[in-house]
This record gives C-alpha cells, sequence and structure tokens, in this order.
C-alpha cells in the first residue's frame, strides 16, 4: 500500500499539477481526535513536508533529472495544495486529471516509489505519526493507475 502511493507522489511530483488554493465550507471534526490535515500540520505543516521533499528530490538520482527546469515556488504550492485538499484541508485541486498530466512521462515505478519514499521520509523529518502518514498514503493510492498510465 505505501509502495502505489510512494509511486503516486512521485507522478504528482513529475507532473507538476496545477492546483489553485481556495477555502472550502469544512465540518467540525465531532471527535477529539485531530483530523488528518491537523496531524499533518495543517497548511504551514504540509508546506514544510512540502520543502523537505524537494531537497530529497533534488539529492536522489532516481527521481532529480524528472524535476530539472520546473518552476519550484510553483510546483512547492501546487503539492502543498494538494496534499491539503487530500487530506481534507481547505484547498482545492483544479489541475489537469492525473492520468492526462502523466500521459506522456514515462513513469516507473521505481521512480513512483521513490517519490513516496522521500515523502514518508520528509514526513518523518516533520515528527508525523506513522498512523497519520499511512493515511496520507492510503488516500494517494488511487491515484497511482492514472500517473503510471496502466
Amino acid at each position: 500500500m505505501a509502495r502505489r502511493v510512494l509511486m503516486l507522489l512521485a507522478g504528482l511530483a513529475l507532473a507538476g499539477c496545477q492546483v489553485l488554493s481556495t477555502p472550502l465550507a469544512t465540518e467540525p471534526n465531532s471527535n477529539t481526535e485531530p483530523t488528518l490535515y491537523q496531524q499533518l500540520g495543517e497548511r504551514a505543516g504540509l508546506a514544510e513536508i512540502v520543502e523537505d521533499l524537494l531537497y530529497l528530490i533534488v539529492d536522489d538520482k532516481r527521481i532529480n533529472h524528472q524535476f530539472k527546469g520546473i518552476n519550484v515556488a510553483q510546483f512547492h504550492r501546487h503539492l502543498t495544495d494538494q496534499l491539503c485538499q487530500l487530506s481534507g484541508g481547505p484547498c482545492t485541486y483544479s489541475g489537469r486529471p492525473m492520468r492526462k498530466a502523466h500521459a506522456d512521462m514515462a513513469i516507473t515505478e521505481t521512480q513512483f516509489n521513490a517519490l513516496a519514499e522521500n515523502l514518508i521520509l520528509a514526513m518523518e523529518q516533520n515528527g508525523i505519526s506513522t498512523g497519520a502518514q499511512n493515511r496520507l498514503l492510503k488516500r494517494l493510492i488511487p491515484m497511482h493507475p492514472d500517473i503510471r498510465n496502466l
């Protein structure tokens, strides 16, 4: 499961997905347990995770070539917004569908997994619990077939 999520994240990063941040109405959590969005540190925490992820990508020879020439600030904002939305936060993903965004990228399982591994490491570096990491990865898994174009 984590492997597929990692592959999904690599694809998201490779695509430079378009995301806009717009407030959404959110329902208050009736439980005393924090939401996934809160467990990830809300928008500021997600931005830190994505920043650390970008540094890890630069150092990862398996995938760093896929990111050459990207607008780093824009990519950071877009990925942060997408993870914010996926975690139940007040952001809206408005980019292209995953299959279309990744159609010509020929993302391998190794590349997908490399990005996922780096995302997990970035979350660990930011003190995100294993449970919250797994909950986010579970939400990313359904995108795997579209990113890999299977």
